[in-house]
């Protein structure tokens, strides 16, 4: 039985949940409510805010044994904080269902960025990201980033990255991820495993003479909304099945035309669906994530 690691969820405190758009007017992150709080044109919310009690539900529900938090590219350091200590708590009541990365705002000062990071490491956070360097305003090769990079280095950490598909649809909140600052990345950062969100923008990182980059892998976050479901075997032909990594992106609704909310089992029944051979899947589903992120997935105190 594969043990399946979903390697891109997201999870907000209870304070944000009661209401998500006044939170974020008060709190400076209105680029965070653009994205997060918006309603398709038939009035249903975009994503949903469950408690940690539902996601966990959710998650035996659709036979996922570990979820990995990812944090946002807040606009605020002092949010990135919040989020850090929220995270912390989820992992150390749920240690054999969570784990978590760690984020920060690197233009608010290098010395605070990592002061945090080190912070969240001895909480047990285990990772870094979901981090956008073009939605917060640095630079990927500017010191402050710079010393973010290096404390992942420090302690072994993946870093998680937002992409954006230069050929995809314009949608409110929207901002472009040149290629070309992933490849500079890669190369002047070989230790780092650079996990690139939403299949990396839908082709995989070649530099400028067409090389592949082994630091370099990528989640499957919020595919449906994407491409259709022929990318899963297109991707991974591509890039290889060692690659890929599964992710949902839950607690955004993959299929709206579907149904009403988010579900962490639609998009496992897709995957399993196209074809995938059992040693593509126990890549994609569990062994990627085992060894990029370096997560032990453990039985379950009930029997499977």
């Amino acid at each position: 039985m594969l043990h399946v690691i979903d390697s891109h969820v997201h999870l907000y405190a209870d304070a944000i949940n009661r209401d998500p758009a006044g939170w974020a007017t008060a709190h400076g992150e209105a680029h965070w409510a653009t994205l997060c709080t918006r309603k398709r044109k038939d009035g249903r919310a975009v994503q949903g805010f469950p408690s940690v009690g539902e996601l966990l539900v959710e998650m035996d529900g659709a036979g996922v044994e570990r979820a990995v938090l990812l944090g946002w590219y807040w606009a605020r350091a002092e949010n990135c904080a919040v989020q850090n200590r929220f995270f912390a708590e989820c992992v150390r009541a749920h240690p054999d269902r969570l784990s978590a990365f760690a984020t920060v705002q690197p233009a608010a000062g290098a010395a605070q960025a990592v002061a945090e990071l080190r912070r969240a490491g001895e909480e047990g956070l285990c990772g870094l990201g979901e981090l956008s360097p073009h939605a917060q305003g640095y630079t990927v090769d500017g010191a402050e980033f710079g010393a973010v990079l290096a404390v992942a280095v420090e302690r072994g950490w993946p870093v998680n990255l937002h992409v954006t598909d230069a050929r995809g649809r314009a949608y409110p909140g929207r901002v472009e991820t040149p290629m070309g600052d992933f490849v500079k990345l890669a190369r002047e950062w070989p230790t780092v495993n650079f996990v690139l969100a939403h299949w990396g923008g839908g082709q995989p990182l070649r530099g400028e003479a067409g090389e592949f980059f082994e630091n370099v892998y990528y989640d499957t976050a919020a595919s449906p909304l994407l491409y259709g479901a022929a990318m899963w075997r297109e991707f991974l032909k591509k890039a290889g099945a060692g690659r890929v990594l599964f992710g949902s992106d839950f607690p955004l609704n993959n299929y709206p035309r579907e149904t009403g909310t988010a579900e962490m089992g639609r998009l496992l029944a897709e995957v399993r669906g196209v074809g995938l051979d059992e040693g593509e899947l126990g890549a994609l589903l569990t062994e990627n994530a085992r060894q990029v992120l370096g997560l032990d997935v453990r039985r379950r105190r009930k029997a499977d």
